[in-house]
């Protein structure tokens, strides 16, 4: 029996982090380390008589997004009321925008591609944050209560909606990979940020009705969700059951999803008109010149890279993937002119140890200099690479020059030939059998080699190594 196909589709909430104030008030956007429920006036919390009023920058910021993602714009913008009944939102509707009669979101149709796969954009809306919901034991289900924090309350946030062109959780991740590193390009977002990008995903498979995961937190989460989910649908529809419409939360401390409510229609948020906020005209003038502000976005950042460090495609898309790796290494690259072996250092070496330590990259303390001083040192023979990979997480975690690592734990390159030919004379003694295949097959000799930088812990100059080896071999 052919596999049940799954359609796809993401809502993708994307906080405005470079934003000085909240979407419609004065409060400062920099809630992250105050204090629960003190960054709040009456526009966050819809206090009656209190009037929202939109900040320019937030519209800005929408509108190079949605340049950047190839939309279309409408000449007036308007803003709608999304009604539901939930204690995050203390005012029980969500300034938001709708797609609709009478109504305009800041932008519609657009695509990004991934490869050679197109992931249409049904729509991008501006809209306001709720509160922060707190389980104290990181579960739904087996928290006693819940917590709020109102400083999250009228954040500025885009959500960007795209069709359900998605059929895997590798699209799914690669999709948010490619918008996240869109976003960075273009300073709107820090996803580095805890909470700053997160995600519903929407799923249905062949014979069953939608279902929506609330609140995804991060592009890896994503794609456990929409393998567990796509895993659960498939069996209960095999086995007869019916899939319902229906809204999950992701336990990620279990990793399963959990129902928590029966799905919503368009019809149950009640849209209207927000009528605080008048429908408000996108002037081409504004527009032209956002577009005439956008910085170097990935794709163009990537054919430049290859163009002028000559570095392999391959490595140029990892490294603009994340703006931080791309800005590392081309900050390294005015110090260190070997492009390729700086960009295999960072990718292969570096990137792999922050990613296999569930790091971010915001949390290395490694700098251009750090790195430059790292290969110099490889370069001039002081070092061996195995010294390199076993100092980089020293120089990643407490910001150590890489010559101070070395001079203090006594890693220099060992170079003494007369101690260096007492090993092999020693290892030749202790391998007749290896000595005399060496005979008929000289490439055997490269095993005598990796003996001999193992009994010296890979410190010996390799170069040294291989050349007394053959000598004494008389290769």
């Amino acid at each position: 029996m052919a596999e049940l196909k799954a359609k796809i589709g993401l809502e993708v909430h994307v906080h405005l982090t470079s934003l000085k104030t909240k979407l419609f008030c004065s409060c400062p956007a920099d809630y992250v380390n105050l204090d629960p429920n003190t960054d709040i006036c009456p526009v966050c919390l819809g206090l009656p008589g209190a009037i929202p009023v939109l900040n320019q920058e937030a519209l800005n910021k929408a509108l190079m997004v949605t340049l950047a993602l190839n939309c279309e714009y409408p000449s007036y913008l308007t803003f709608t009321r999304k009604h539901y009944f939930y204690p995050d939102m203390a005012k029980n509707y969500q300034i938001s925008q709708y797609d609709g009669p009478g109504s305009l979101a800041i932008a519609k149709n657009g695509r990004l591609n991934i490869g050679d796969k197109v992931i249409r954009i049904r729509r991008i809306n501006i809209e306001e944050d709720p509160a922060k919901t707190i389980y104290p034991t990181g579960s739904m289900l087996t928290s006693t209560y819940t917590l709020l924090d109102y400083n999250r309350s009228g954040m500025g946030m885009l959500e960007i909606v795209t069709e359900p062109d998605i059929e895997t959780s590798k699209e799914a991740k690669l999709f948010l990979d490619r918008l996240k590193s869109i976003l960075e390009h273009l300073g709107v977002c820090d996803c580095e940020i805890e909470g700053s990008m997160r995600a519903d995903v929407n799923i249905s498979v062949e014979g069953g009705e939608r279902v929506e995961v609330k609140n995804v937190g991060s592009p890896k989460d994503v794609k456990d969700v929409i393998e567990y989910e796509v895993a659960r649908q498939r069996a209960a529809i095999l086995q007869g059951q019916k899939v319902p419409r229906e809204t999950r939360h992701w336990d990620s401390s279990r990793k399963v999803t959990v129902s928590s409510r029966a799905k919503e229609t368009d019809e149950d948020y009640r849209y209207f008109p927000d009528p605080d906020l008048p429908p408000l005209e996108i002037k081409q003038e504004l527009v032209n010149d956002i577009k005439k502000s956008l910085p170097e976005l990935p794709d163009a950042r990537v054919e430049r890279i290859i163009k002028q460090y000559g570095i392999t495609k391959y490595n140029a898309t990892v490294l603009v993937m994340d703006k931080a790796l791309a800005d590392l290494f081309e900050e390294t690259a005015k110090t260190y002119t070997d492009y390729e072996k700086l960009s295999n250092l960072i990718i292969n070496d570096y990137l792999r140890w922050i990613n296999d330590k569930n790091l971010k990259l915001n949390q290395s303390k490694a700098t251009p200099a750090h790195l430059s001083q790292l290969l110099d040192l490889l370069d001039k023979g002081v070092i061996t690479i195995k010294i390199v990979k076993e100092i980089l997480p020293i120089v990643i975690m407490e910001g150590k020059m890489p010559s101070q690592i070395v001079e203090s734990m006594g890693l220099t390159v060992v170079s003494d030939e007369k101690l260096i030919e007492g090993i092999i004379e020693e290892t030749l003694k202790n391998e007749p059998e290896i000595v005399q295949k060496v005979k008929k097959d000289p490439k055997v000799a490269n095993y005598l080699v990796g003996v001999v930088m193992k009994k010296t812990g890979k410190r010996a100059d390799p170069k040294l190594v291989n050349e007394i080896v053959r000598r004494k071999l008389n290769l």
